[in-house]
């Protein structure tokens, strides 16, 4: 049976429609409206043409930038403000006749990374996207684990691990705290402690680009980068200690992360070793739209 999925961002609603071997059979992209009823309208029109397009019938997931809430049915949390309070998996629902599951856009590149990405195979998965944002996401044998008050992965709003003191009440977050781990190792923080320093850059890539020409700001900016990544990190492997960590968003294709960070991560995993693996994701910008199709699992059809 086809699975479709729904990535609904701020500035473009995307569908893919897979096939059963997961291989791709449709893909559409068209800009988000920025009210809740043609937001609705816009996703009943994607499937639509899915599903004309493919003569078949499908499951459909949606991965959305919030959650929607156990205890009261409604999205929250969503920077895409118009679906906040609205119950959207009921109403879409109602409007495609059959069950559509909805979860967080992190979740759903976990999921998709873990089924049939860069960490298939794995039981316990952590997905990070580092991009203008940071967002994180759990899947535990493939399928997505939200948690009792739907924030399963919301680790980087969590306070940054053993702060320094410059660090300390230096950052505001959006979520309404201080010193969120977001606010450092977000591509927006890495640029901004970069230009704090001294330097000018518009993106993490950038930094490390500079990086790798030698510059030294940059260079001591890409450290300070590394160890607050480490920390972050090292206290979800004490927590959690996943199978795997597979990083998405625009820092997840610097290269040195993935030589830099082993060498950083056992200073604070309790035991002072650490053998997680950390890796880029198979499935870049896609992961989202795939993980949302894959909320419907190998055995639900």
């Amino acid at each position: 049976m086809m699975r479709m999925g729904i990535d609904l961002g701020g500035t473009k609603i995307e569908v893919v429609a897979l096939a059963e071997d997961s291989s791709e059979l449709f893909r559409k992209r068209i800009p988000t409206p920025k009210n809740y009823p043609e937001t609705l309208d816009a996703i009943v029109g994607l499937v639509n043409d899915a599903e004309a397009e493919t003569q078949q019938t499908g499951s459909v997931g949606v991965g959305i930038p919030g959650v929607v809430s156990p205890l009261t049915g409604l999205v929250k949390n969503s920077n895409s403000t118009w679906i906040n309070g609205h119950p959207l998996d009921k109403d879409l629902s109602a409007r495609l006749d059959r069950e559509v599951r909805v979860a967080n856009d992190a979740n759903c590149f976990a999921v998709s990374e873990a089924v049939d990405g860069a960490a298939a195979g794995k039981d316990v998965v952590f997905g990070v996207i580092i991009g203008t944002g940071c967002g994180g996401g759990l899947a535990i044998n493939g399928k997505v684990h939200g948690g009792g008050n739907g924030i399963g992965g919301e680790w980087g709003h969590n306070p940054l691990p053993w702060m320094t003191s410059d660090e300390f009440n230096s950052t505001s977050c959006f979520c309404g705290n201080k010193d969120c781990i977001e606010t450092f190792i977000s591509g927006t923080g890495f640029v901004r402690d970069f230009r704090r320093a001294g330097g000018e850059a518009d993106s993490g890539i950038q930094i490390s680009q500079m990086m790798a020409d030698g510059h030294p700001l940059a260079t001591q900016a890409f450290v300070r980068f590394m160890d607050r990544l480490a920390r972050s990190l090292a206290h979800l492997i004490n927590m959690l200690d996943p199978d795997v960590i597979v990083l998405g968003g625009g820092v997840s294709n610097i290269d040195a992360i993935y030589t830099e960070l082993p060498k950083v991560l056992p200073k604070y995993v309790v035991g002072r070793e650490c053998d997680t693996l950390v890796v880029k994701n198979e499935y870049g910008a896609s992961s989202g739209v795939r993980g949302a199709a894959w909320l419907w699992g190998k055995n639900d059809h």
